[in-house]
């Protein structure tokens, strides 16, 4: 078993920046991939960004927060980041992170196994 617990959410203003954990136990962290979706009120899951095993010298991100995101990684830790700067209202949504995927380069939850339970941001204007 795979526990992740997200922290760092909060209410900001647009053009703010807030850093979320992902806190992870149960499993050799290092070995695996991680990533971070976001869900919107009303909307789907979608894909934010992913980290490669080890030492994450590999990202991805959707295009949505491309050059605004950094995922990071700090293996002895056993957390995963997500730096979030110029946050846009469009940003608010509960954010959760995730243990894949099992295809790199895949933006598809089915891809992940182990998720958090979520933290929320939300982004004033």
């Amino acid at each position: 078993q795979v526990q992740l617990v997200e922290s760092g959410g909060g209410l900001v203003q647009a053009g703010d920046s807030l850093r979320l954990s992902c806190a992870a136990s149960g499993r050799t962290f290092s070995r695996y991939a991680m990533g971070w979706f976001r869900q919107a009120a009303g909307k789907e899951r979608e894909f934010v960004a992913a980290i490669s095993w080890s030492g994450g010298s590999t990202t991805y991100y959707a295009d949505s927060v491309k050059g605004r995101f950094t995922i990071s990684r700090a293996n002895a830790k056993n957390t995963v980041y997500l730096q979030m700067n110029s946050l846009k209202p469009e940003d608010t949504a509960v954010y959760y992170c995730a243990l894949g995927p099992r295809v790199w380069g895949s933006r598809s939850e089915k891809e992940y196994d182990y998720w958090g339970q979520g933290t929320q941001v939300t982004v004033s204007s």
